[in-house]
């Protein structure tokens, strides 16, 4: 048998980031062949992810990238199991290394049989959850076209947004940040009300006539009042409709506006852990 040295062992554990003692059973089956060692920790993290398949990857680290022309950008999480493992710096860069890939894909499928070093993305995420021991996943993925792409993460990497506007002006910059940090901290439903899909439309509605049932207001008139109710939904909940968070005298759209009088807000993405 070949005799497997600490400094084999180390040069594994550097290339793979697995354990020392992983590391060195992998070369001690492998009988010093490098390669095959390498192999053997990859089939290690197959054997993991399958292990660790039904458990729940509820943390992790939500990136968003925009690329060089500001005209396309994605926004993508990479979840783990434990917020020990989110806040490694190894897994953050780990996240924004894919996210990057993911910026020159149009789904997530495509983003997964990428190359990342000599193996696909999908490849990759089983390796590290063998070396980490935690099961890893693409949670979100989400492009955006448009003629100016801004981005914002939230602190912590909770949350990633990227917003589109109309135009490349000046001011856009600032503008697009801004509105991004608007949709990660309000959390609208969609860009504006015919973005609203017809079902939640019907809910809110339904719900504004059983609170006005209860108030015991006549039947013939809850059509009317509930529809004054759903132009409040619409208000709260579609970005560029709602009350600006650094000026809440304007309405986003109206933000942007004072920015150019031309600009608009054509889109937003955000994903978020949890």
């Amino acid at each position: 048998m070949s005799k497997i040295s600490a400094a084999d062992v180390n040069q594994l554990r550097k290339t793979t980031g697995a354990g020392m003692m992983d590391c060195k059973k992998a070369l001690v089956e492998a009988e010093g062949d490098f390669d095959k060692a390498i192999e053997i920790l990859r089939k290690k993290g197959q054997k993991v992810a399958a292990n660790r398949a039904d458990r729940e990857s509820t943390e992790g680290a939500a990136i968003a990238l925009v690329n060089d022309a500001k005209n396309k950008a994605v926004a993508i999480t990479l979840n783990c199991e434990t917020d020990f493992v989110a806040k490694n710096d190894s897994f953050v860069e780990l996240a924004n290394e894919i996210a990057a890939i993911a910026l020159n894909t149009n789904s997530k499928e495509e983003l997964l049989s990428s190359s990342i070093g000599d193996l696909t993305v999908a490849d990759k995420l089983i390796e590290q959850t063998g070396v980490i021991g935690e099961k890893l996943e693409i949670g979100s993925y989400e492009t955006l076209e448009a003629p100016f792409i801004g981005s914002y993460i939230h602190a912590g990497n909770k949350i990633a947004t990227i917003v589109g506007l109309s135009a490349s002006v000046d001011g856009s910059e600032e503008a697009a940040k801004n509105v991004a940090m608007q949709a990660a901290a309000m959390n609208p439903v969609a860009l504006d009300e015919a973005g609203v899909d017809q079902a939640t439309i019907d809910k809110e509605i339904e719900i504004a006539k059983d609170q006005l049932r209860q108030e015991g207001k006549p039947e013939e008139m809850l059509d009317k009042i509930a529809k004054g109710k759903l132009g409040r939904f619409f208000k709260d909940n579609t970005l560029v409709n709602q009350d600006f968070i650094k000026n809440n005298k304007q309405s986003v759209a109206a933000y942007v506006k004072s920015v150019d009088a031309s600009l608009t807000v054509t889109g937003f993405k955000r994903v978020a852990l949890g």
